[in-house]
């Protein structure tokens, strides 16, 4: 009984004793978590954003050139087939097919009015040779009447007054008859003329413009114009032109063929810090495809205009970022993450920046693991980290967040 009372306490105490150093420990490692030391060193202040890889040149990929050289007019044209994104082409490669409904039926009328206006050019001619030829028999027979006319009149000058008189009147009247068909016959030849080369110039023209839409038309069908890799066109709202979307005289541009020898990441920046943001700056971009990459780049234009993404109410700005040096591997719209270098001080102070607490004089402190309230000057900041010009030195262990029993730290002398 005895010896069982003995070993009950001695499992007892062991148990206290343990427990106790558990408690200890796990104060400690609690304590640890809430404790950070002040840094020295280089620090950085960086805007970052994500964003994706356009090239910097390429090749566009047109429809036809409505009215531009030609009589064709049309609004909008439907993609009716357009070949996947990705696609490795060769130059003269089919591309894409546009849908040729609307101008394959102008086109049927057009032929059908200038058919209607050839059958029209050779009535005209036709009738007019025929009413032409009827005045030249006319004028061939007056010029007899006018010649028999004149003959009576010379044999009537041995005849009476009367007679004579008569025969000069039948000779005058003549002439008369025959100088005005002469006349009438000039204006109807002009008139003929005219009319004839009307009929020729609309025709002309109607086949001009039916030439326009047969060469138009046969550029519905697109061809790559060089060699690459198909990526399609985003409108400035920055949707994808596919299948179904129209192209206008506007804007022709069914796909891209892009240089990958040259590439930039495109990034839109909160209207917030684009002030902060200027070309020449440096960047480090990574690529979600590629993790274990970064590369490099620099600023090359920052937009003056800030725009609204879809589905949000900020404005943002659109920086464009171009890649140092060549990657073949990297493609237009690979998601980029880019972290954009505002400043950088080479030997500073630093902590994180949710160690810093507000007191009651609104000055700024932070809590010493040795028990003080330590008054601090804060100079730059990033996303994370502040610097502290004065009232910190490296190394010295403070608190993340305000310790439980803050109203017992003492003010720092």
């Amino acid at each position: 009984m005895k010896k069982s009372l003995i070993t009950t306490g001695i499992v007892l105490v062991t148990a206290l004793v343990a427990l106790y150093i558990f408690n200890r420990i796990t104060s400690k490692d609690d304590k640890a978590g809430m404790l950070t030391e002040v840094s020295r060193g280089k620090f950085e202040i960086a805007i970052t954003g994500t964003g994706e890889l356009v090239a910097e040149n390429f090749v566009e990929i047109k429809g036809p050139a409505f009215g531009q050289g030609n009589d064709v007019r049309s609004t909008n044209v439907r993609i009716t087939d357009l070949i996947p994104e990705g696609t490795e082409v060769k130059t003269g490669d089919y591309v894409a097919t546009l849908d040729k409904t609307e101008l394959d039926n102008e086109l049927k009328d057009i032929r059908e009015r200038v058919a209607t206006r050839e059958q029209d050019l050779e009535m005209i001619i036709l009738d007019t040779a025929i009413q032409m030829n009827n005045v030249r028999d006319q004028i061939t027979n007056q010029i007899h009447i006018v010649e028999e006319a004149e003959l009576r009149f010379r044999n009537s000058k041995y005849e009476s007054p009367m007679t004579l008189r008569d025969a000069e009147i039948d000779f005058d009247q003549a002439k008369r008859v025959l100088d005005q068909m002469n006349r009438s016959y000039t204006l109807r030849k002009a008139q003929t003329r005219v009319s004839v080369m009307n009929q020729k110039m609309w025709l002309g023209r109607m086949k001009r413009r039916m030439a326009d839409y047969e060469d138009v038309l046969s550029s519905f069908t697109i061809t790559a114009p060089a060699d690459g890799m198909i990526i399609y066109y985003k409108n400035r709202f920055g949707m994808k032109r596919k299948v179904g979307q129209s192209i206008n005289v506007v804007d022709r541009i069914v796909a891209t063929i892009p240089d990958l020898t040259t590439m930039l990441s495109k990034v839109f920046i909160n209207e917030v810090e684009i002030s902060k943001i200027k070309p020449g700056q440096r960047a480090t971009i990574t690529v979600d495809a590629f993790p274990a990459k970064s590369y490099t780049g620099t600023i090359i234009s920052v937009a003056n205009i800030g725009e609204k993404l879809p589905n949000t109410d900020s404005k943002v700005f659109e920086v464009q970022i171009k890649v140092d040096g060549t990657d073949l591997n990297l493609r237009p719209a690979m998601t980029t993450n880019n972290k954009i270098m505002i400043a950088t001080f080479d030997d500073v102070t630093y902590i994180p920046i949710e160690c810093v607490h507000t007191g009651s004089d609104s000055i700024p402190i932070v809590y010493t693991e040795s028990g003080f309230r330590q008054k601090v000057k804060l100079g730059e900041s990033n996303e994370k980290l502040v610097i502290i010009e004065e009232g910190l030195r490296q190394g010295t262990s403070i608190y993340l967040e305000v310790p439980e029993y803050h109203d017992k730290f003492k003010p720092a002398k």
